[in-house]
């Protein structure tokens, strides 16, 4: 059994347990070509990712005009028309390519073995979590998933991971927030909650380092041992 005062991980989604890029890419460049733009690679749409999908859609038309000479911006309307069409094609694919990264299922499996509770907080669009995880053979693990839109804020605000809090009914010093973004590690130091910050996954090319994290790993199944040594 899990030892000391923390109780409850809190993992974000892409970047973190799940690497999404190649199917979000899919649906950007789909949603760019329905309507007449500029599509990009796989690599330069993984930069956009992790902070929602409006801001992603929002980042794709933006750069499809960057070259252009005219002065060209979407209105509201075009950037909701975007998503939308955005996230017909996603819905349809969401789990073509996309791969858990390694270690991730054993990690988290040993977890709750171990009588860790998990859950999800990701800023991602609560409508794809679950068939999202059931794709994985996850469902059964997570206590609770909460994304970008289950509440008035998400991350960086501290609300989803306070929220989480109530719901589980624990404190913030009984949680951890584990993540790849710095939206991650933020939100956690606004809500006085310690982070575990992942090296890989999607943080805009910055240093996860660079945002202080209580403590930073480089692959997902090092949570193992970082826990068992740091609170046993």
């Amino acid at each position: 059994m899990k030892k000391g005062n923390k109780t409850v991980l809190l993992f974000d989604l892409d970047g973190t347990l799940l690497d999404s890029a190649p199917d979000l890419a899919a649906a950007i460049n789909e949603m760019l070509i329905s309507l007449s733009l500029k599509v990009f690679s796989q690599e330069v749409i993984r930069g956009w990712v992790g902070n929602g999908a409006k801001t992603l859609v929002e980042r794709a038309l933006l750069h499809s005009i960057n070259n252009q000479s005219e002065n060209r911006k979407f209105s509201e309307a075009e950037i909701n028309n975007a998503l939308a069409i955005f996230l017909t094609y996603y819905q349809q694919k969401l789990c073509v390519e996309s791969v858990l990264y390694n270690g991730v299922k054993k990690t988290l499996l040993a977890l709750k073995k171990q009588g860790y509770r998990l859950a999800i907080i990701t800023n991602k669009p609560t409508i794809f979590i679950a068939p999202i995880i059931a794709s994985y053979n996850l469902t059964d693990l997570f206590e609770l998933q909460l994304g970008g839109d289950s509440l008035k804020e998400r991350k960086p605000h501290p609300l989803p991971l306070l929220h989480a809090c109530k719901v589980l009914n624990v404190s913030t010093d009984e949680c951890i927030m584990i993540g790849d973004s710095k939206n991650d590690i933020l939100a956690a130091k606004a809500a006085n909650m310690q982070s575990i910050g992942l090296t890989y996954g999607y943080n805009y090319g910055e240093d996860i380092n660079t945002h202080k994290p209580d403590w930073c790993l480089d692959t997902f199944p090092e949570l193992i041992p970082l826990l068992d040594k740091v609170f046993s």
